[in-house]
Order: structure tokens, then C-alpha cells, then sequence
């Protein structure tokens, strides 16, 4: 027993220094400058411009930005892989491929997903190239064309190193890659809303924001683990005149409540966030409405909520297809005990996800907008940087990594016993 542990404890410590090298090596070459960039420049046009400058600070931990070799980071493989599990829930041909479930069908998504990570990655640099025009003094065609390149190599070599990770490290690379961020933003959110609401931080104030995390932690775990069991039973099992339940209770499906992840969070951002950074960056043309946007805010989150309890349930649909499996059911001769095979299980099974969608979306909605409320209850600001989506995002990175964790010591002590 103690060989095996021993064991057990080299293979975990092996594959988490390659994690950790891999993702320092990663964090280095992010301040690693691109060549032909004034940085002076830079630096002495986000002293002017203080939209740019909050939101240079809100991604990269600091208010100084450096443009280095691995700053488009895994956020291309991001786009994409949101991208190509779009692409799957439209395309019936590819959705086939995924689910025949073999090495060359796992090979050509693979090989779409980096395609188009690589498009994402040139998209990218070039929007970062030509918004670098009225910043730099030297800006030329030549000088863009250069930046283009080392952001776009910078950004295949960041989703090469970080498939590394998931194949010989601890953890999913992308996850891995996209929880240092977060982390390594936090003290500088920390120090933000310290300084910003200095005068009126209070006790109560304190509390608050205490018990937003604490609610938001449970309720994403909650949402993370969550699941309604549906009890299975096979055809063999039909004919035994004595059925026992413990073997009925082990077979099962287990129904996420969260099966959409933070997919609704970001589409919903999507639209109605973004294009406000935008028009706050001064991309877009300003347009004088006879509007008070002020007193639409409360209209504002309310939009929010609605658009991820919709987003919720148009990509549950696409993660987890009923008739799917409902004809998988069928083919393996084994069915929900009192619901017929084929159509009535289909129906069964859409009602039953309808309802547990439901659930889970108006919890993750009501997670999103929980800060909001507390900023404006406790007159408190900075508050959206403890986004649900980032909370989301740790709390399943550091559960994934206890489960895999768990994973490599069972199956460590199964193979030591049949050895």
C-alpha cells in the first residue's frame, strides 16, 4: 500500500511541475515584448485616455500593458472552440462525426477547432494593429505586418503549450491557462474597489460583499454538481421476476442542471457589453438620443437576466439532443422504468431538461446579477470585475482538477490489483 501511494504521489507531483513550468513559461512570454513597439508611446497614451486605460487594467492585472509575444494568450482557442460547438449544434454532418465518437472523428474537429483559432489569432492582431495607429508615432504597414505575425505565432504556440498541459500535465490547459488570468487580476480588483470606495466602505458594505461570494460559491457548485438522476433499466432486467432497486439505482443518467456552463454568460456579454466598450473606446460613431440611459439601467439587467434564461436553453439543446438519446437508449434495449422506448421517451426526456434548464438558467442568471445589485444597494463600484463567469470559471478548474486527481489514484490502484 505504501509502493502504491509512492507511486501515486510521483505521477501527480510529475504532472503538476509540468503544469506549473508550462504555465510560467507561458506568463513570462506574455511580458516578453513584441520588437518595433514604443512602449513610451503606449504608456503615454493610456496616461490620456482613462477608458482604455480601465480597461487595459481589468485584463492585464496592472495598469501597465505590455504588447508581448503571448498576449493574445488562449482567448483565440476560446472564440473558436465557442465557435465550433455552434457549428456542431447546426451542422448535422459534424454533429454525426462527434458523435460516432472515433480517433479520426476526434481528429478532424481537433483540426477545425485549431484552423479556426488560427483565423481568430490573425483577426485578432490585426484589430490590435490598427487600433495601435493612433497610439504609435512610427505606426507603418510594415511595423503592423510585424506584429500581426509575432501575435498570431504567439497565440498557436500559447494552444500547443497548452494541449501539453492537458496531455502530460495536471488539468485542462485552456481551463488552466484561462484560471491564472483570473487570479493574477484579482489583488489588482482587490486594491480597486479598496481605493475607489474608500469613503464609503462601511461595515455593512464589508459584509455584503463577504456574503456575495459565499452565495455566489455555493451556488455555483451547486450548479457545477448539481443533478437530477433518471433511473434506467435495462431489457434483461425486465424478465427477472425479482427486481432488486440497488440495481436499478445504479444505472442512471445524471442530468446537469448547468448543462450550458458559462456559454449563456458570455453570448449574453456578447451583445449587450461589448459594443458598450466599443462606443467607450471611441471605435463607433456617437449618436445623440433623446434618451435618459441612466434611468434604463434596472430595464438593463433586466435584459440580462431574460437573455440567458434564452440562451440557456437554446444551448442546452445543442450540448445534449433528447432524441439522441432516446435512440441510443433503444439501440442499447434499455429504457426510464414506466416510460415507453422512442417517442414518449424523447418527450419524457424534453420535458424533464425544459424543467431542469429552467432551474439551473434562473440560478446562473441570478448569480450574474447578484453584484450588480450590491453595487447599487451598498453604493459600492468595481464590483462587476467579480464577474459570476470568473467565479464560475475557478470553481470548475479547481473541482476538475480534484476529480482528475481522483481519477489517476483509483485508476493507479485498479491496474496495481490485476497486475
Amino acid at each position: 500500500m505504501v509502493k502504491i501511494n509512492k507511486e501515486i504521489r510521483d505521477i501527480i507531483l510529475k504532472r503538476l511541475f509540468v503544469s506549473l513550468g508550462i504555465l510560467l513559461l507561458i506568463r513570462i512570454g506574455t511580458f516578453l515584448p513584441v520588437p518595433g513597439i514604443n512602449h513610451i508611446d503606449l504608456a503615454f497614451y493610456l496616461q490620456r485616455h482613462s477608458v482604455t486605460k480601465s480597461l487595459i487594467s481589468t485584463f492585464s492585472g496592472d495598469d501597465t500593458f505590455v504588447i508581448g509575444l503571448f498576449t493574445l494568450n488562449i482567448f483565440p482557442y476560446i472564440n473558436a472552440s465557442i465557435l465550433v460547438q455552434l457549428i456542431l449544434g447546426l451542422s448535422p454532418k459534424l454533429a454525426k462525426l462527434q458523435k460516432e465518437g472515433d480517433l479520426e472523428g476526434r481528429r478532424s474537429i481537433n483540426r477545425l477547432t485549431r484552423f479556426i483559432t488560427l483565423i481568430w489569432a490573425v483577426i485578432q492582431s490585426v484589430s490590435l494593429a490598427i487600433y495601435l495607429k493612433q497610439v504609435l508615432f512610427d505606426w507603418n504597414y510594415l511595423l503592423a505586418g510585424e506584429i500581426v505575425i509575432w501575435l498570431t505565432t504567439g497565440a498557436m504556440i500559447v494552444l500547443w503549450l497548452s494541449e501539453l498541459i492537458t496531455d502530460y500535465g495536471l488539468g485542462n490547459g485552456a481551463s488552466l491557462l484561462i484560471y491564472t488570468n483570473i487570479i493574477s487580476s484579482l489583488p489588482n480588483l482587490c486594491k480597486k474597489v479598496i481605493i475607489e470606495n474608500n469613503q464609503n466602505f462601511s461595515l455593512s458594505a464589508g459584509i455584503g460583499i463577504t456574503l456575495l461570494v459565499f452565495i455566489t460559491l455555493y451556488g455555483i457548485v451547486f450548479l457545477q454538481e448539481g443533478v437530477r438522476i433518471i433511473p434506467l433499466i435495462s431489457s434483461k432486467q425486465l424478465n427477472q421476476s425479482s427486481l432488486q432497486d440497488s440495481t436499478i439505482s445504479n444505472n442512471y443518467i445524471p442530468l446537469r442542471f448547468n448543462q450550458a456552463g458559462v456559454m449563456p454568460i458570455i453570448l449574453t456579454t456578447a451583445i449587450l457589453v461589448v459594443p458598450n466598450y466599443i462606443n467607450n473606446l471611441g471605435l463607433l460613431p456617437k449618436i445623440d438620443l433623446p434618451i435618459n440611459f441612466g434611468s434604463l439601467k434596472f430595464v438593463y439587467w433586466i435584459g440580462y437576466f431574460v437573455l440567458i434564461l434564452i440562451f440557456s436553453s437554446f444551448y442546452s439543446t445543442i450540448v445534449l439532443n433528447p432524441k439522441d438519446i432516446s435512440d441510443q437508449l433503444q439501440k442499447m434495449a434499455v429504457t426510464i422504468p414506466g416510460i415507453r422506448p422512442g417517442v414518449q421517451t424523447t418527450f419524457y426526456l424534453k420535458q424533464l431538461m425544459k424543467r431542469i434548464t429552467l432551474v439551473g438558467a434562473t440560478i446562473l442568471a441570478t448569480l450574474a446579477t447578484v453584484p450588480n445589485f450590491i453595487e447599487s444597494t451598498l453604493n459600492i463600484t468595481s464590483l462587476n470585475g467579480l464577474s459570476t463567469t470568473s467565479l464560475l470559471i475557478l470553481a470548475g478548474v479547481v473541482l476538475d482538477l480534484v476529480r482528475e486527481v481522483k481519477n489517476i489514484y483509483y485508476s493507479n490502484i485498479y491496474n496495481n490489483m490485476y497486475q
